[in-house]
């Protein structure tokens, strides 16, 4: 049988999270579906993980210039990448975890899967959603589901609201291997620091 809902977001990420959060506030009985990580995108492999990254290269680009600044160091500043994507990492668990709170908090179940719209609300009659295992692979490091989660099954709203985000998309003919060509996924977790990019 399906679970009832006056409201159902499809996507976590800004657009989402925050939409579910203000629903709840007023009031109506709410859910967000997400197949992958809360925050979407920018807070796990857009915005936020890119800032700590770029944190990193200015405060080298500093170390470069310690001179002009009147300081000095003995020896030689050099990058480590596994750990400055590490930090990066972590900062994006982090803020992830932060939405899963502010879902606790106001009391928004989370429901873990992938969402289809099997029948569009009509009148007095709700829309409903199938919710399944995701069939995408997860991009790795993957935060884990947050405790308590819902999962797959059937869900039925009033109000059914997509914002499912953002994603690469490969140009035919050019698409992204993880070694040549990249997403913005690899640019965030790289191996060792590439000569140049374009």
């Amino acid at each position: 049988m399906a679970e009832n809902y006056d409201v159902i977001i499809i996507g976590s990420g800004p657009g989402g999270y925050v939409t579910a959060v203000r629903s709840a506030q007023l009031g109506f009985k709410t859910a967000i579906v997400e197949r992958e990580h809360l925050g979407g995108i920018c807070l796990n492999w857009g915005c936020i993980p890119t800032k700590a990254l770029l944190r990193s290269a200015e405060i080298m680009h500093y170390s470069d210039h310690l001179k002009d600044y009147g300081l000095k160091i003995d020896g030689k500043v050099s990058v480590d990448t596994a750990a400055v994507v590490d930090r990066s990492r972590k900062v994006s668990l982090r803020l992830n975890g932060g939405v899963a709170f502010l879902m606790k908090k106001n009391k928004v179940d989370v429901i873990w899967g992938e969402a289809k719209l099997s029948k569009a609300a009509s009148g007095d009659k709700p829309g409903e959603i199938v919710v399944s295992k995701s069939s995408k692979k997860p991009m790795e490091p993957q935060p884990p589901a947050p405790k308590g989660v819902k999962g797959e099954g059937t869900y039925n709203a009033k109000h059914i609201i997509l914002a499912t985000g953002a994603r690469p998309r490969a140009l035919p003919g050019i698409e992204p291997d993880g070694k040549l060509i990249w997403t913005y996924f690899e640019a965030m977790v790289p191996k060792e620091m590439p000569k140049s990019l374009l």
